[in-house]
């Protein structure tokens, strides 16, 4: 419950029961926070226990509960922001000031300003659409949009030339690369992502594979 303050009553027993009303539901608001916490902090410690047993292990079914409380953990951590109305700038179709029933706008999350950003430009033009007029720029309005740079898997062929010497015939070449592991096509960036993926982001490697099929 919320009112401006010029709307609010001059009477004392209203503003009492105003007060009373605030602070019920500050109280429930308050007790959902607390049991909220608790479930998190429920949720992390059950995963560190799983995440211990499964070291060194294959156990699918570790690995799927783990899988499961991590998504039960999202859910609740997405419920408990979904329940923080601050209002933030978006930039973009955000309604006037003066508007009373301008809903709350949903928090953004923060992104890191070593974040690599591509700007696009929307610009309408040289010339007024309404009387033909020249346009000059007064200003813009800059929004985000966080997008993703989806992986992509290459080739690297690694050519050796060969060449032989016009005078005595010896055939010259480069020796052919070590690589991290002998006779294997993997490189050493696909090996750290292997690596990453499966010891700190728990993804099994039949996951992986599935990954990598789909990828080509």
């Amino acid at each position: 419950m919320s009112k401006p303050a010029e709307n609010l009553s001059d009477d004392p027993a209203v503003l009492r029961a105003i007060i009373a009303e605030l602070q019920a539901e500050n109280a429930k608001i308050s007790a959902t926070l607390r049991v909220h916490d608790q479930l998190v902090q429920a949720l992390r410690l059950r995963i560190a226990k799983l995440q211990k047993l499964a070291f060194g292990k294959s156990s699918e079914k570790i690995e799927r509960e783990i899988e499961q409380l991590e998504l039960a953990l999202e859910d609740l951590l997405v419920a408990v922001a979904e329940d923080d109305d601050a209002p933030i700038d978006e930039g973009q179709d955000e309604p006037a000031a003066d508007e009373p029933t301008a809903p709350a706008l949903r928090r953004r999350p923060r992104v890191s300003d070593a974040t690599l950003r591509e700007r696009r430009e929307l610009d309408p033009g040289t010339c007024c659409p309404d009387c033909g007029g020249d346009l000059r720029v007064v200003g813009e309005d800059v929004s985000e949009l966080l997008d993703m740079i989806a992986a992509q898997m290459k080739v690297v062929q690694i050519a050796r030339i060969k060449k032989s010497c016009r005078r005595c015939e010896k055939m010259v070449q480069e020796p052919a690369p070590s690589r991290p592991i002998p006779g294997s096509m993997a490189g050493p960036n696909l090996l750290a992502h292997i690596l990453v993926s499966k010891f700190d982001d728990h993804l099994p490697l039949y996951r992986q594979h599935e990954i990598f099929a789909r990828m080509g």
